[in-house]
């Protein structure tokens, strides 16, 4: 075993990211609290520093200057036992104001179903925390059966809250407060409640609204990011409505999927200062394992058995666009970590072939362009992780409806992982090319469109690295594929005890 190695077991699973950010072991799941403080991004995220089940809920802590070189803090938020929060500290945002980070999160107990409201603040860059005696909102509105996750903003002279909720009424909602000074917190109902509306691809908004996220835009336009909760089953699928926000509550049309993949959840947004007077809106989710457990949050083997689950996505940036839909794209700083170039390549595939492009690592990002014919074919990527080419992911136009279809059916020899098709629906139109681009970090992809749209999945190769990427081509006739590729390289992490360890 190898010094980094002995220093992060985790690191020695052939699945553990490199340009995702996450602590060397145990759980992770939500990111909490994202914002830009006195020249730094700092990023928390809901951490077990006890295992890898969803338990003994802190706030870990990373932060950075430029979004790849990031340090490792100390835990910044605990239980306190026999608080308001001994069951855990639970989702939330912050803030910088007046010199402070200030925390909003859920104070998790074990003798009520809601989640009051908390705070907590620093005045040492998020060395140190504080947490406020008492409960900001201490109690769930009449008429909630769930209730949990604020998120705070500045709106002009006065603060806004929203709340994700379900109401008793089958609706899920985004309930909201307002405050003039981060202390006293009014109710004004709902922000925005729906009830399950469906979405593209399948699935719906479901009865709960958690993890609600809004994005403010010019001319009081706005994006409210939500992840559905299903009542039975829990984390089910993320949406985001656009609309305008008339100060007291939200006019928004139909709901649209924020991710198309399976593992992508409990987004959250940072606004980070782009030049004079501007505003870049970041944001981050959570991608849970698609290994052996149930259901997101139950036990599983695998996790433990490797000692660590779940992941922070790499950041996006979110634009809303003139028609109404929001727009995602990698973070601009991601271009850092992409390594020499693997290749550059042109070719034509016929309909059901395949042919090789690149030798590639299992870290590596691409762009890509994939034409649909008028004629009936379309192309595609194969990523190949044996020699035999029996394991693989595919990403590939589907001929007939023009979708883009990631395959994950034969993407793990091993029988534990989780399998599965998801579709970007409409991709492209008869004759057209579209862009896109793919991120592959170990075990986890990430493709975006050019028109803005991503999906996100998990899968778990067997095979190890070099693996192989192939254009390929499905229906009637020749397809071509244009590609460019080059190696990710990691995330530069420091941190008070030293790269690689767990500071819990």
């Amino acid at each position: 075993m190898d010094r980094a190695t002995a220093k992060n077991p985790a690191a020695a699973d052939p699945h553990f990211p490199v340009a995702h950010l996450r602590p060397p072991r145990n759980w992770v799941n939500d990111p909490n609290g994202l914002v830009f403080h006195e020249g730094h991004y700092h990023l928390f995220f809901q951490y077990n520093p006890y295992g890898t089940e969803h338990a003994h809920m802190h706030w870990g802590h990373y932060r950075s200057p430029d979004l790849v070189h990031w340090e490792r803090m100390p835990v910044a938020l605990a239980p306190t036992a026999a608080g308001e929060d001994a069951g855990g500290v639970w989702s939330g945002n912050a803030i910088s104001t007046g010199g402070e980070l200030v925390a909003f999160y859920s104070a998790r107990r074990e003798d009520r179903w809601w989640q009051p409201v908390a705070r907590a603040a620093s005045r040492d860059g998020g060395r140190t925390f504080r947490k406020h005696p008492g409960l900001l909102v201490g109690e769930a509105p009449d008429g909630t059966s769930m209730f949990r996750d604020p998120y705070v903003w500045r709106d002009g002279d006065r603060w806004r809250m929203l709340v994700g909720a379900a109401l008793t009424d089958g609706r899920g909602a985004a309930w909201q407060y307002v405050s003039d000074d981060l202390g006293n917190w009014r109710s004004t109902g709902p922000f925005l409640a729906r009830s399950p509306e469906p979405l593209p691809g399948g699935g719906d908004t479901e009865e709960g609204w958690e993890c609600v996220q809004y994005a403010a835009f010019d001319d009081r336009r706005g994006a409210l990011l939500i992840s559905a909760w299903d009542p039975v089953t829990g984390a089910a699928r993320t949406a985001v409505h656009t609309g305008r926000d008339d100060g007291t509550a939200f006019h928004a049309g139909s709901p649209h999927r924020l991710d198309h993949g399976p593992d992508f959840y409990a987004p959250a947004l940072l606004a980070a200062p782009d030049g004079p007077g501007r505003t870049r809106w970041l944001m981050w989710a959570w991608s849970w394992e698609a290994r052996d457990a149930e259901r997101v949050g139950a036990h599983s083997a695998w996790a433990e058995e490797v000692g660590w689950a779940g992941l922070l996505t790499v950041p996006r940036e979110l634009t809303l666009h003139r028609d109404g839909t929001v727009r995602q794209r990698p973070a601009r700083e991601i271009e850092a970590l992409r390594e020499e170039r693997i290749a550059a390549v042109r070719t034509v595939v016929a309909g059901g072939e395949s042919r090789g492009m690149a030798v590639t690592g299992a870290a590596f990002t691409l762009r890509a362009r994939l034409e649909r014919t008028p004629g009936g074919a379309a192309a595609g990527l194969r990523l190949a992780t044996t020699r035999d080419g029996r394991e693989r992911l595919d990403i590939a136009l589907d001929p007939v409806t023009g979708d883009l279809v990631a395959d994950r059916g034969r993407a793990s020899l091993d029988p534990r992982a989780q399998g599965g098709a998801w579709r970007i629906p409409r991709a492209a139109a008869p004759g057209e090319r579209i862009e896109v681009s793919v991120i592959v970090d170990h075990s986890v992809a990430t493709v975006f469109l050019g028109d803005g749209r991503t999906l996100t999945l998990r899968f778990y190769p067997t095979g190890r690295a070099p693996w192989r990427l192939l254009a390929m081509a499905a229906g009637d006739g020749e397809a071509t594929v244009e590609a460019d590729v080059w190696r990710l390289g990691p995330l530069r992490l420091t941190g008070p005890d030293g790269p690689g360890r767990d500071s819990a």
